[in-house]
């Protein structure tokens, strides 16, 4: 998308980068009272109102969060809305939001909470426990001319399914017991319950605002995308409220009446820049006071320069997808000699930040399930002609889809991958079809729901602490991304879920991890290294591997 030109500032440079890591912490089952609004430590802003610029990848697919699931839009959605619970930046724990305080009842079957007094939605209109039960309902009881099939909600990936196939959803209703309580109840104790309402999907959205906007009606564009009118406006009750939005632009500015830190910022711009050379300018030149993310052959030239460049501990998994509904790619054969002619060494180190770690499984360092041990198919170009010569394929066209004009946090590079990758896989014998699609075009759309992409270039970025994040979306029920009919790998995810946290359940991850290092539906690269860059306006910023950054604690320099 073209960037709007704006006054440019000159930029100062700082003595040295900086580098920052933010680890996960272990789940939390309850959460202690969080502070009222008048006990809010009194807003920072300036007298002067703050404009802060910050760089992007891409532009947002939606702005309701309920319906979409790419980070950009997150980043936006964060802002504006919020969860009964967030995530804590030190432990990673779940932590008050618009919760204060929360107890399991019935083994797990049912989560009571006790909402925060004295808030108000940005369009006037009360929180209360009815607007939370008024989301919950609407998630549940999506139609599905608004989910399609539902498998790029997060309430699916969570609960499993929605009203019309109740016997298969986990969901199990919510109940106002007073104007600010509420119990949310389950068919089954999802150990990661809790931890899966941090995110943002999960946001809740004043009712009035959902009514208005007609939320559940596909019938405007945003970016090339169907929403409704309430995902060209949303609101919530988080510290910045939607102004306005254009190609390659989304402005907000700071919510006079949030009950939380106000901060220091009035008005926040986010801009796309589609390519990497294009954010670092217009950090030199001051235009940008950050952007996200950080290229790898930026990384250096920023390093240089003395700029701030915070990194954030790997949370993400690159992977080329597999789509079993494409005939040849049922055949094992075919799958292992794909994963065995990918060098992930060269890819990691020629197009990663430093540091990267490559890896045969898809459930993170620090997860309960990791396992160094797990079984993986490792880089051999001989092997993998030899499996291809025994195997199905005959030469057939291979389809492989990759994303254009975009940056992923995951995905640095993506061109460059793919070319690196098609390359690997030629040399072995594949007879590789390119099918470049730009980012804002529907690439996501395109590789994730049926279609004859063989082969296709994504990643995953890790929601909230938990081992289901990461192998539920993907593997725990049939989709469009990788075709894939594996009962035995859904019985074991849809197991996993509910064992409380211990060696059970470690163990139950490890044989999942194992089975799919076995059966290969996706070959999973690395766990990228992501980072941003910032100008020496700020003094702080709230980074987190989980993506959880609202800019109301962001600091800014004295003086700046």
């Amino acid at each position: 998308m073209p960037t709007q030109a704006r006054p440019r500032r000159k930029a100062r440079l700082r003595a040295a980068a900086i580098a920052a890591v933010v680890l996960l912490g272990v789940t939390a089952c309850t959460g202690a009272p969080g502070p009222d609004p008048s006990s809010t430590t009194p807003a920072t802003r300036q007298a002067a109102p703050v404009t802060f610029n910050f760089g992007t990848g891409a532009d947002p697919a939606g702005l309701d969060p309920a319906l979409v699931a790419d980070t950009e839009s997150y980043r936006v959605t964060r802002q504006v809305l919020e969860g009964l619970v967030t995530i804590d930046p030190v432990t990673g724990a779940p932590a008050p939001s618009l919760a204060t305080s929360w107890k399991e009842l019935g083994d797990g079957l049912a989560y009571q909470f006790k909402l925060r007094r004295g808030v108000t939605f940005q369009d006037g209109t009360a929180f209360d426990a009815q607007a939370v039960c008024t989301n919950f309902e609407r998630w549940y009881k999506l139609p599905k001319a608004t989910r399609g099939d539902g498998a790029g909600t997060m309430f699916k990936q969570v609960f499993g399914e929605f009203s019309d196939q109740p016997k298969d959803s986990l969901y199990g209703g919510c109940t106002v017991d007073g104007p600010l309580e509420v119990t949310l109840r389950l068919k089954m104790r999802l150990t990661g319950f809790l931890q899966a309402l941090t995110l943002p999907a999960f946001a809740i959205s004043s009712p009035a605002a959902l009514e208005k906007g007609t939320a559940n009606t596909l019938n405007q564009t945003f970016h090339g995308n169907k929403v409704s009118k309430y995902a060209l406006h949303p609101v919530g009750t988080g510290p910045f409220m939607f102004t306005s939005s254009a190609p390659g632009t989304v402005t907000m500015t700071a919510y006079p009446k949030y009950w939380g830190q106000k901060g220091q910022i009035h008005t926040l711009i986010f801009t796309t820049y589609d390519e990497p050379e294009t954010r670092l300018a217009a950090l030199a030149d001051g235009t940008l006071d950050g952007f996200d993310p950080v290229t790898p052959s930026n990384f250096d030239k920023l390093v240089k320069a003395g700029r701030q460049v915070l990194q954030r501990d790997p949370f993400s998994v690159m992977y080329v997808g597999i789509n079993q509904a494409i005939p040849v790619m049922k055949d094992a054969k075919v799958r292992e000699a794909i994963a065995a002619g990918i060098d992930k060494t060269t890819l990691v180190n020629d197009f990663f930040i430093a540091g990267t770690a490559t890896t045969a499984q898809f459930i993170p360092p620090k997860l309960s399930g990791f396992n160094n041990a797990v079984p993986g198919i490792a880089y051999d170009p001989v092997k993998a002609k030899e499996l291809l010569k025994s195997s199905d394929y005959k030469g057939q066209e291979i389809k492989f889809y990759y994303p254009t004009n975009a940056t992923r946090t995951y995905l640095p590079t993506p061109e460059k991958v793919y070319a690196e990758i098609a390359r690997e896989l030629t040399a072995v014998g594949f007879n590789i079809k390119p099918v470049p699609i730009a980012w804002n075009d529907g690439y996501v759309q395109a590789v994730t729901s049926p279609g004859d992409h063989a082969l296709s270039l994504m990643g995953w970025n890790g929601g909230y602490a938990d081992p289901d994040n990461f192998v539920g979306p993907l593997f725990g029920a049939p989709n469009g991304e990788l075709g894939l009919q594996d009962p035995q790998l859904v019985s074991k995810i849809t197991r996993a879920r509910s064992i409380p946290n211990g060696p059970a359940r470690t163990a139950a991850y490890d044989a999942i991890n194992k089975l799919i290092a076995s059966s290969v539906p996706a070959v999973p690269i690395a766990f990228p290294i992501s980072a941003i860059a910032l100008s020496d306006k700020v003094a702080g910023y709230p980074l987190s591997p989980v993506l959880n950054e609202v800019f109301n604690h962001v600091t800014l320099a004295a003086g700046k």
